[in-house]
């Protein structure tokens, strides 16, 4: 089974992809750890990507539905993958179709993880993390009970540079102008299930699991 994950920014995809790799046994395939871990182990395309990327360019399309053929058709991706990440536009779907195609795999379900814009801005302008347990709070929804102190270690807590509101609000307007015609795309191939981003985070994995079918082989092995 081969699965797309699709979801802006402080949607929680990251929780969901790790609760999706663990029940349904597909391998998480995130672009960005694809290409950091091509270009540090020296791979022939990870050294192509490099020179793009040193130069402040965009790597071709071409060059990164290669790396990611390359990974797929590695022993642990054979029972199915969760592409988080890529494809990011219309065309590089259809370039990622044609090539999955050519190795006799296809993209099964495409999960769009849908949760509204000025939750999504609450959501990144207030998350603060600790550095040194790893425990993230968030002012607007479960802020620590101390100001700036962590909950779980007591230790100070950190906001990244890139979570306040001007940087939240120009990712989202880049993510859901590129990411309209992408989920129209596999909605017309009768490919996406929504969800409801909004609910708690187990209801949120349980029908996920239960779009793909999941659910049921669960219940029955309990």
């Amino acid at each position: 089974m081969d699965i797309i994950l699709l979801g802006p920014p402080g949607a929680g995809k990251g929780t969901q992809a790790f609760a999706i790799e663990h029940h349904v046994g597909v391998k998480h395939i995130a672009s960005g750890d694809l290409f950091r871990a091509a270009i540090k182990q020296g791979t022939p395309l990870g050294k192509q990507a490099q020179g793009y990327m040193s130069r402040g360019e965009l790597v071709p399309d071409e060059l990164v539905i290669r790396m990611i053929i390359e990974r797929v058709t590695c022993d642990d991706c054979a029972d199915g993958v969760l592409f988080d990440g890529f494809p990011r536009t219309e065309a590089q779907a259809a370039a990622l179709d044609t090539a999955l195609r050519e190795h006799g795999r296809q993209i099964d379900t495409v999960l769009f993880l849908n949760v509204p814009g000025d939750v999504l801005l609450k959501r990144m302008a207030g998350r603060q993390m600790c550095n040194t347990c790893g425990a993230i709070h968030n002012i607007y929804f479960f802020p620590s009970k101390r100001d700036g102190i962590c909950d779980t270690c007591g230790d100070a807590l950190y906001q990244r540079s890139d979570d306040n509101l001007e940087t939240a609000r120009h990712r989202l307007e880049v993510y859901f102008a590129q990411t309209r015609p992408l989920i129209s795309y596999y909605r017309s191939l009768g490919k996406l299930v929504e969800i409801d981003g909004l609910r708690p985070i187990d209801h949120v994995t349980d029908a996920m699991l239960e779009s793909l079918g999941v659910m049921q082989t669960l219940e029955r092995a309990a």
